[in-house]
């Protein structure tokens, strides 16, 4: 029988080997530096997706608050088209935690193919569904399910209904522009 002569590696090539297969196999890629300046490295430039649009281009209509006519504008969606379809309007609204008047319809909106909340910004025009209120948002009242936003009206608006009385006769009318 023949004795295999065997060689054995080095424990410390061995170790080297492993650590330097492991810190390949989990090391974050590096970016280069902003003051690197080398032609080879292509980057992509990365920009935030687009904000999801809640509306597209409606119609204008006028809203006078006391004795005041802003512009205002309600989206093309299914809520915005029922509220057109009830104008000419002209409803009292009350202050609701100084951030938003509302008042009641009569019947409610549609609320189908809707969102089941939102978060309306200041100078937006909504409709709650649970209370079967209109509202004119003039502060920042966060998300709340039952809110769909139906459009917008002039910032002048919005200090309009923020200074103003809490109770305010508002008329809605399509515009003649």
């Amino acid at each position: 029988m023949r004795a295999s002569a065997t060689r054995s590696t080095p424990i410390w090539l061995v170790t080297a080997l492993l650590a330097v297969a492991t810190s390949a196999c989990t090391s974050q890629p590096t970016q280069p530096a902003a003051t690197d300046d080398r032609t080879d490295i292509v980057s992509t430039p990365t920009t935030p997706a687009p904000e999801p649009t809640p509306h597209s281009v409606g119609t204008t209509i006028r809203l006078t608050i006391g004795d005041t006519t802003i512009d205002g504008e309600l989206w093309d969606n299914p809520a915005g088209r029922d509220l057109v379809a009830r104008l000419p309007l002209t409803l009292t609204f009350s202050d609701y935690n100084a951030v938003e008047k509302t008042a009641r319809l009569q019947s409610a909106q549609t609320m189908n193919g809707m969102p089941a909340g939102d978060d309306p910004n200041p100078g937006e025009i909504g409709w709650y569904a649970p209370s079967s209120d209109l509202v004119l948002y003039y502060g920042d009242v966060g998300h709340w399910d039952g809110i769909a936003r139906l459009g917008t009206f002039d910032a002048r608006g919005i200090t309009l209904l923020a200074d103003g009385p809490a109770d305010v006769a508002v008329s809605i009318t399509l515009s003649d522009r």
